[in-house]
């Protein structure tokens, strides 16, 4: 019986060609891809970068002892990903590699969330980092009528969540050092 041609998983390669405007991720062999974040996604993203970078990459202020990074490309369990924030403990990576791509699944990633990502984020993504073994996870919501931070943690092989704020300050695993001014993410 004839049927569909068989259709052939999606490479690395593929990703290569993408023109640099598109962000690409492969996930279970099929190549996803986005625009570039827009602006209230983009300033979300950068303010929270630069609202732990200080304490916690720097140590200026706070304990650091991390490495954080906006849209590192991971490869991790044959995916390749690209969260809108990463972190490592410098005790697991000491110094950031000089390379294209990260292989060493990160301690905690951030995706803000937007129309066009939140169910790639949250059905296709979290199980990635999940199984890779990142132990927190972030899912902020920049969105005008909802700003919230969910605030995840791995326990075993499965997310918990531990809560889903909208107070303007939080303190959040694994950044708990430190008071978060939320209300600064949302601001234009």
């Amino acid at each position: 019986m004839a049927g569909w041609p068989a259709r052939r998983k999606a490479t690395y390669e593929d990703l290569s060609t993408l023109p640099g405007h598109v962000v690409g991720e492969l996930v279970d062999g099929e190549l996803y891809t986005s625009p570039r974040p827009a602006t209230l996604h983009a300033r979300t993203s950068s303010r929270l970068g630069s609202k732990l970078g200080g304490p916690f990459d720097e140590g200026i202020g706070g304990p650091g002892g991390w490495i954080i990074l906006d849209e590192p490309e991971l490869h991790l369990v044959g995916q390749v990903v690209v969260p809108d924030l990463a972190g490592w403990r410098r005790e697991r990576m000491p110094e950031l590699p000089d390379a294209p791509y990260i292989e060493l699944a990160p301690d905690w990633v951030c995706e803000v969330l937007s129309m066009g990502t939140e169910a790639f984020d949250r059905a296709k993504k979290m199980p990635v980092y999940a199984q890779a073994g990142v132990r927190h996870a972030w899912l902020l919501d920049p969105d005008p009528q909802i700003k919230t931070l969910e605030v995840f943690r791995l326990e075993g092989k499965a997310w918990v969540l531990l809560g889903t704020h909208t107070e303007p300050k939080v303190r959040a695993e694994p950044f708990d050092a430190i008071e978060i001014e939320l209300a600064a993410l949302w601001a234009r």
